[in-house]
């Protein structure tokens, strides 16, 4: 926060929010309206575009050049899951600072999704992010709490290293318009599926050359080196990782299955031993 706020070092006087966002975590767009969309062209049944993204913020502590109301600088944003340019997605993001920072309401008219600000306080960022005609006429918002201080109280903090919170999600568009898959079929950031049986696109629109469009891509960004490497392999190697950890015989599942069968045996002697005793009693 600037020094304008009378909110608390660590943001106890926000808002509560309702947790961090699991990596896993997908977001389903509603249907767009088809009022005054003529233009868009047929809609694709029972199929999904998906768009991964990270969001989270990057911040830095200002050491000896840290003063009473601003103590770090820091930059919050919205990016592709592998620095990919979202401009063929987003239009435009919205960025809702704290109250007491000057013009609050900070827009973004083109990638990269971020916004950069100095100050000393933790509060929550309303993101919103709005889309092009053909991909969706609703808004989505996201929320970040905005992390400036180590998690471990006792971590000493550093003007090399900063604090980085990123969150990943899918936004998940169902029954995209022909215009949208047609125009995306080819990008990066983009998830197309397979097509069902029967249905064709026409050619892809030709990418212009790289060195005659504006870079919207993250890739060179000077923080990339702090980004968190969301990337498919890592999910599939966790994956793997797990399903190998589930079919070893250390695993909780087979320790359980051991241990019934301990029981099992244990259960059978005891019941050998009293019919032992009873047949000693008889005998007598």
């Amino acid at each position: 926060m600037t020094n304008t706020s009378s909110a608390k070092k660590h943001g106890q006087d926000q808002p509560e929010l309702s947790g961090p966002t699991p990596k896993s975590h997908r977001t389903k767009m509603g249907k767009s309206e088809d009022t005054d969309k003529k233009n868009l062209g047929k809609k694709l049944k029972d199929v999904e575009i998906s768009i991964p993204i990270v969001y989270g913020n990057i911040a830095f502590w200002l050491g000896k050049k840290a003063s009473e109301y601003q103590s770090h600088k820091w930059t919050v944003y919205v990016r592709g899951a592998s620095n990919e340019d979202l401009g063929a997605i987003v239009k435009r993001a919205v960025f809702q600072l704290h109250s007491s920072f000057n013009n609050p309401t900070r827009v973004v008219e083109s990638p990269p999704f971020e916004l950069s600000e100095a100050g000393w306080g933790e509060f929550e960022i309303v993101i919103t992010l709005y889309f092009h005609s053909d991909v969706c006429d609703k808004p989505l918002n996201l929320y970040h709490h905005l992390k400036l201080y180590p998690e471990d109280e006792n971590s000493s903090m550093s003007t090399k290293k900063p604090v980085v919170v990123e969150f990943y999600d899918e936004i998940v568009f169902p029954d995209p318009s022909e215009a949208f898959l047609s125009r995306v079929q080819n990008h990066p950031a983009v998830n197309v599926p397979r097509l069902p049986p029967g249905v064709t696109l026409p050619p892809p629109i030709p990418v212009e050359d790289a060195s005659k469009r504006r870079k919207g891509d993250t890739k060179d960004h000077p923080l990339t080196q702090w980004f968190t490497n969301f990337s498919e392999a890592d999910e599939l190697l966790q994956l793997a990782a797990a399903r190998q950890q589930l079919f070893r015989p250390s695993s909780v599942f087979y320790q359980v299955q051991a241990h019934i069968a301990k029981l099992r045996r244990q259960i059978s002697l005891i019941d050998g031993q009293h019919h032992q005793h009873f047949k000693s009693s008889s005998d007598q």
